[in-house]
């Protein structure tokens, strides 16, 4: 096996980083930050026009054919830039429940808009509780007619409140926590839906409470089949976990970069603390972590390109690695900064607060460690 990346591939890398290196400063991710939105619709239409959107999408569907391996790269330099945009909930999250639940006209009418960057989709899954398994699904769908009525409530859903397009998951039956869990799909403005922008501490990725009263939806609205919606999910999520670890690898790099950078012109003493073997040592210790982190997170992203069976074990050792090797070089940076590093007007800690809620994303690496651990048999 081969876990170069390719010319073709690297090329991608360097156009992606010039890119947001110009379009995205720090700056401009504080500016976007401060919006109800938090993205920019005008942006979002140059992904598009360069097709980050439809990159992973068939052909087939209106997108671009590549594999999940491409798409990673793309991810990877998002994570380097906190690129504040909905790719994760509906490229990541959004286009592959729609790809792995949905039936051929649900999959015509939604992924086409998706790759297009016309359509936003966003996955309800978590509620109030908190809880990423089955069990911390417990929001009703009652059979009406030949529709269903929905009830209850999510929260923490990713870029939930500019979704055009939700797919919600409910309970419809079933004795255990992962039977009687459906999926359905839901205008984001539907009568009795509402959305209100969570508070959260980081607010590069914003995150939506949506309440849903009496909200009824046709025998359309159901995506895979009732009752059959959480090994869907849970695929999906093992999918955005690699996303997601690979975004991470793209902040860790960055946070080093800038440790390392910050070391070579700071003087204490008349010499660079980049001299001090203090501060040497945290930097050789934030490069093995960060390396570590990429060989997990490349192999797990190959691990989605291939549909590997090794999947549901390699996700959640990507993500529970590679949030420790992030939020660990988040911190160490503002050590090495020093007192500038604590300020909150630095950029340090705009990675510092997107490295721990992403940490918390999908669940919190002892999560992640205990599902690994039960699924090698330990």
């Amino acid at each position: 096996m081969n876990f170069a990346f390719s010319e073709e591939q690297e090329f991608l890398r360097e156009t992606a980083r010039r890119f947001l290196d110009d379009k995205v400063p720090s700056v401009r991710v504080r500016d976007l930050m401060d919006t109800e939105e938090g993205y920019d619709p005008g942006l979002w239409a140059d992904l598009a026009g360069m097709g980050w959107q439809a990159m992973a999408i068939p052909e087939k569907y209106g997108g671009a054919g590549f594999t999940f391996l491409e798409l990673a790269v793309l991810l990877e330099e998002m994570g380097r830039s906190l690129l504040p945009a909905p790719f994760l909930s509906s490229v990541i999250l959004g286009a592959n429940t729609v790809l792995l639940g949905g039936n051929e006209p649900q999959k015509e009418s939604l992924l086409g808009g998706i790759a297009s960057g016309e359509l936003l989709l966003a996955l309800a899954v978590t509620e109030p509780n908190g809880k990423w398994d089955s069990s911390g699904v417990e929001m009703q769908a009652e059979q009406s007619g030949d529709g269903w009525v929905l009830s209850g409530s999510k929260s923490f859903v990713i870029d939930g409140h500019v979704a055009d397009t939700l797919i919600v998951a409910a309970r419809t039956g079933g004795t255990g926590e992962d039977d009687g869990i459906s999926l359905f799909v839901v205008a984001g403005d539907a009568s009795g839906v509402e959305r209100s922008v969570l508070d959260t501490m980081d607010q590069t990725r914003k995150m939506a409470t949506i309440s849903f009263t009496d909200v009824s939806v046709g025998p359309d609205a159901l995506l895979g089949g009732e009752g059959v919606g959480w090994p869907i999910i849970a695929k999906v999520l093992e999918i955005a976990a690699v996303a997601l670890a690979v975004e991470q690898v793209g902040g860790a790099q960055k946070v080093l970069d800038m440790a390392v950078d910050y070391a070579k012109v700071r003087m204490q003493f008349g010499r660079p603390i980049g001299s001090f073997q203090a501060i040497k040592h945290k930097c050789a210790d934030m490069l093995v972590a960060v390396e570590s982190a990429k060989s997990a997170a490349y192999y797990a992203a190959w691990a989605v390109a291939e549909d590997n069976d090794e999947l549901p074990i390699v996700s959640h050792l990507a993500k529970s690695y590679c949030s420790e090797a992030f939020f660990s070089a988040a911190s160490e940076n503002i050590q090495i900064h020093g007192g500038i590093g604590f300020t909150w007007e630095h950029d340090a800690h705009l990675y510092f607060k997107r490295a721990k809620s992403s940490e918390l994303m999908f669940g919190d690496p002892a999560y992640h460690r205990a599902i690994l651990a039960d699924r090698i048999g330990i």
